[in-house]
């Protein structure tokens, strides 16, 4: 059995496990050698990794290390701990996996949220925060939130009725879609004014340089439960 961990140096006394930083994944070249990845990190340390991989052949399963402020991909399959599931590799136990669709926009990957409305405001405000006893915690989540809650209230409904704006969350997808929010990726086109955008991904912010976003449903991961 190979393992390879990225983001965070890992050792188990019974188990082989290769550690590298998510910026050299992509000098390795023998990705389907590995029979799980860990990522340890938040969610946007998950869809920057998927983004290098989901082009390559490989068909190994994720670990989840949630270590991020959010940590919204882990949340909605109830990962366990990591040591929990590295013991039980050890022990030779199967461990089951639930799949987790993924999707591109342009060039770029997301897994549950993109979008250029409230939740980009939010996104910057909140990693402007990022410092001191903010760093680590949800709490410059919370601060941004209050402090955009004003804006928020006035914009929100004007947004939603854009052509121009888009959210989506999936999630929610018991909202199919309500204006310009999604609960639903379906392939779709939409039209921005500029060919420079900042676009909110799972809570990472990307820059894309042009005016045509071509959003749609991509592939699926692997992550192990228990």
């Amino acid at each position: 059995m190979r393992i390879l961990s990225i983001g965070k140096t890992l050792q188990h006394n019974k188990l082989e496990i290769v550690s590298i930083e998510g910026a050299s994944l992509h000098t390795l070249i023998n990705i389907e050698t590995f029979d799980y990845i860990i990522i340890s990190g938040g969610d946007g340390t998950i869809r920057r990794v998927i983004k290098q991989l989901h082009t390559m052949t490989y068909s190994a399963r994720f670990i989840l290390n949630p270590i991020g402020s959010f940590n919204v991909v882990a949340k909605l399959h109830k990962v366990p701990k990591l040591q929990t599931l590295l013991d039980a590799l050890a022990n030779g136990e199967t461990l089951p996996t639930q799949k987790h669709p993924y999707f591109t926009i342009n060039e770029e990957v997301f897994l549950f949220s993109a979008g250029n409305m409230g939740d980009l405001q939010h996104i910057f405000l909140s990693e402007t925060l990022r410092f001191g006893l903010l760093k680590n915690n949800m709490g410059k989540y919370l601060l941004a939130f209050l402090f955009l809650l004003p804006l928020h209230l006035i914009m929100t409904p004007f947004m939603l009725m854009s052509s121009n704006r888009f959210f989506i969350f999936t999630p929610a997808s018991f909202i199919k879609k309500f204006g310009s929010f999604y609960g639903e990726v379906k392939e779709m086109n939409i039209q921005l004014e500029d060919t420079y955008n900042h676009i909110e991904l799972d809570g990472d912010i990307v820059t894309i340089t042009d005016n045509l976003l071509h959003i749609k449903p991509a592939g699926h991961i692997h992550i192990v439960t228990l």
